[in-house]
């Protein structure tokens, strides 16, 4: 059975960092292009980070230069080290795969397999 597990969500301090981290079992994770989504309260999904087989790490615009993507081939991992952390990046953050096509955009439907979520909260 596919699966994508989450962790590494905490609440912090503006300016501070979180490391979240998805392991992978099954088929989510080879030929994949792979990401985290987030979501705040009364707002839609987002796409924060990708990484894919054929393609580096794509980072939105709101996180670039803060946030970095990292896949661990050897361990089925798949990291989001997030630094400099502010009040708008609270949500609850998702690992996602696409296991169906290269594609490796923001569009939340591309994306066959969802984690549970983290939850990730940072004070002002």
């Amino acid at each position: 059975q596919a699966q994508l597990v989450e962790s590494g969500g905490g609440s912090v301090q503006a300016g501070g960092s979180l490391r979240l981290s998805c392991v992978a079992s099954g088929s989510t994770y080879s030929r994949a292009c792979m990401g985290w989504f987030r979501q705040a309260p009364g707002k839609e999904r987002e796409g924060v980070a990708t990484i894919g087989i054929l393609r580096g790490a794509f980072y939105a615009a709101s996180v670039q230069g803060r946030f970095t993507i990292s896949r661990d081939t050897a361990k089925n991992t798949l990291n989001l080290q997030m630094n400099g952390l502010k009040a708008e990046d609270t949500g609850m953050y998702y690992c996602v795969s696409n296991t169906r096509s290269y594609s490796c955009t923001y569009n939340p439907s591309e994306y066959n397999y969802w984690g549970q979520g983290t939850q990730v909260t940072v004070s002002s």
